[in-house]
């Protein structure tokens, strides 16, 4: 193949398409419990901060994973990690199938979300660069499809189990999926290469200090809602969370081994914009898919298959639109793609937020789909201008940090949403608590509008669409490059 050639060839179209099946399972996962939120809570008899661990324990885990898959990767291979990955998720979606208490179901959450973190990261690298700068906004629009629409599609589904099912079945329908992306897995990826030399150590440190640091905060976010942020629980919470990030920061800059987050990336803008952007879009999008179900349970009196099917408007256009939006980056620049992507989002959520009991559904339902027209503007030109902002050789680094960076907003935004509807219902009812919650994505979309003014403009034409040699920045130009 002609390596100037920007044609999209049968043997990058099929790793993409193996990666999408395992992909988009993993993000599934992490969403297809949030309409089920209610009926696990009482199933359980749990409370709504202890049955948020159900979803924020997965992403937790996930965040944790990602830089052990980093590391094994250039210990085993990617193929074998990806099989490893793919299995531990499996195991883990049949071990929730038999949770007998809250507790043991969060466990095994997290053992689910183990598998998926070292999936995604993987997944990223690999086509990422196997595509090369000049394809990257493209491949990156098709690798979205799984990273935008599985979280989705998880509240309709779940709708769909729990209207003829037990509970058990949002876990169990997992595992013949599973079973598929290993059987193409094994089929389709190309065998690993030799392993020569040591593999660069992990950074044990960094994790110690950065996942449980993050699980305290959302931690003491989560109860801050139902005992109130001067319980001796939650300020142990937020000052043992703090402390730790803290120390992690300290540890990143002084480290001689490559850290979790390297901090150092954050001197460019582009990839400092892009990790806020990313953030936020984690800490909007699954903060959205946990508050509309139960929005449209308890404001609206839905029952639990019209709620997850309420969500699909969110959806519209995600799938279709983002390989377009990905080659339009590629065109006239992730820095103004991206902006119009924000205030979309914020249009949509002010419209919710400011919402009562009567508004017309058909205007709840247009505002979801101008949201989820911005959430596909934001995420392929997003990821674009990061990869073309970092020199090749930080590849790998630069894609674990940006998936750990949206874990952790997506966790934050789960337990900031539910701090916003634990206040609202010791103060008032749980209905009208949920419409406040809308007020978090809304910020979180102008700020997304004002960080994607600081992200790189369109690439050099004069790029070649190859795998870009390791120690050369992404777009062969002084990095980072911006404003073009």
């Amino acid at each position: 193949m002609d390596v100037r050639s920007d044609r999209l060839d049968a043997a990058l179209l099929r790793l993409v398409g193996v990666m999408v099946v395992g992909g988009m399972l993993s993000y599934l996962d992490a969403t297809v419990v949030n309409v089920g939120i209610k009926t696990l809570t009482g199933a359980f008899d749990a409370s709504l901060s202890t049955m948020g661990w159900v979803a924020t324990g997965y992403l937790l885990a996930q965040a944790a994973a990602i830089p052990l898959a980093g590391w094994a990767v250039e210990r085993y291979g990617a193929k074998r990690m990806w099989l490893v990955g793919l299995t531990v998720l499996l195991v883990g979606s049949a071990l929730c199938a038999v949770a007998w208490n809250p507790g043991s179901l969060i466990a095994f959450r997290v053992v689910q979300g183990f598998g998926g973190g070292m999936v995604d990261p993987i997944m990223m690298t690999v086509v990422a660069q196997a595509a090369g700068p000049a394809r990257m906004g493209r491949v990156m629009g098709i690798m979205s499809v799984p990273i935008t629409l599985g979280p989705v599609v998880g509240p309709v589904l779940g709708g769909l189990i729990l209207g003829s099912l037990s509970w058990q079945w949002l876990f169990l329908l997992n595992v013949p999926i599973a079973a598929l992306a290993l059987a193409l897995a094994v089929r389709t990826i190309p065998a690993d290469p030799p392993v020569f030399g040591r593999p660069a150590p992990i950074d044990a440190l960094g994790v110690v200090l950065l996942c449980p640091g993050s699980a305290a905060l959302v931690y003491g976010l989560s109860q801050a809602g139902e005992a109130g942020f001067g319980a001796p629980r939650v300020v142990i919470g937020l000052a043992a969370g703090l402390a730790l990030v803290a120390a992690y920061v300290v540890h990143a800059l002084r480290t001689k081994v490559t850290p979790l987050i390297d901090l150092r990336l954050f001197a460019g803008k582009g990839f400092a914009a892009s990790c806020v952007i990313m953030f936020l879009v984690g800490g909007t999008l699954f903060a959205l898919l946990f508050v509309l179900p139960l929005y449209y349970q308890e404001v609206r009196v839905h029952g639990v298959l019209s709620a997850g099917l309420l969500v699909v408007p969110l959806a519209l256009g995600m799938p279709f639109l983002a390989p377009f939006m990905g080659r339009l980056a590629d065109g006239i620049g992730s820095n103004i793609l991206v902006p119009v992507g924000g205030g979309l989002v914020a249009a949509g959520m002010f419209v919710y937020f400011v919402a009562g009991p009567g508004t017309s559904q058909i205007l709840l339902t247009g505002a979801q789909v101008v949201a989820g027209l911005g959430m596909a503007a934001i995420g392929p030109p997003t990821m674009s201008a990061l990869y073309r902002t970092v020199p090749a050789a930080k590849v790998p680094t630069a894609t674990g940090a940006i998936f750990i960076v949206n874990l952790i907003g997506a966790s934050l935004g789960i337990a900031v949403t539910t701090l916003i509807m634990q206040h609202g219902a010791r103060n008032g009812s749980l209905a009208e608590a949920a419409g406040h919650a809308f007020l978090w994505p809304f910020v979180c979309g102008l700020v997304i509008l004002a960080a994607g003014l600081l992200l790189p403009g369109r690439p050099s034409k004069d790029v070649p669409p190859g795998p870009t040699p390791v120690g050369e920045p992404v777009d062969a130009v002084p990095v980072p490059q911006e404003g073009r």
